[in-house]
């Protein structure tokens, strides 16, 4: 079996955190797995992109090219439609419907693009949008200790201060 999951956000959403957390849980289930991040001015509330990819056999790059991913997690809608062109027919496109504004939306010199979740419902593939307000962050580590981790385990997978993770418990 061979997966190619992209996530994709804001820079400050989870993507980051919710790859390296995906990547244990493959891992410790017996996986070959390879995780890469692309997050230029993620900092700034830029794009933010990574790749998870996983298999019961050796994974050699951790690059997903354009029509290769399986699935694609998207914590904002216009960066579902970004990256769309990277998932597969057929595969599976689950994405926040939460909008947050790029700069050029911000400062007037453009606007967010209109009935993206309806131009992405015409595409071969599988989309389920939902409302997915709140905390990402907080919500990948609820998921996290509802499948049993410790706080000291998520500290260390996911490479922050165990007294964060209390901190958000």
């Amino acid at each position: 079996m061979n997966q190619n999951v992209m996530i994709v956000g804001v820079g400050g959403q989870g993507s980051l955190l919710a790859s390296k957390m995906l990547g244990h849980v493959v891992m410790q289930a017996g996986y070959d797995v390879k995780v890469s991040e692309v997050h230029g001015m993620s900092q700034r509330g830029g794009s933010v992109v990574t790749y998870v990819r996983y298999s019961d056999e050796t994974v050699w790059s951790p690059v997903i090219n354009e029509g290769e991913a399986d699935i694609i997690i998207s914590f904002e809608l216009l960066e579902a439609a970004r990256w769309v062109e990277y998932l597969k027919e057929g595969g599976i496109l689950l994405t926040n419907t939460q909008r947050i504004n790029p700069m050029p939306v911000i400062t007037g010199a453009a606007e967010y693009p209109k009935s993206l979740e309806q131009k992405l419902a015409t595409l071969p593939i599988r989309l389920d949008a939902m409302d997915a307000l709140g905390d990402p962050p907080k919500t990948q580590l609820y998921l996290a200790l509802y499948e049993g981790y410790t706080a000291k385990e998520i500290s260390r997978m996911c490479d922050m201060p165990e007294g964060t993770v209390y901190s958000w418990i």
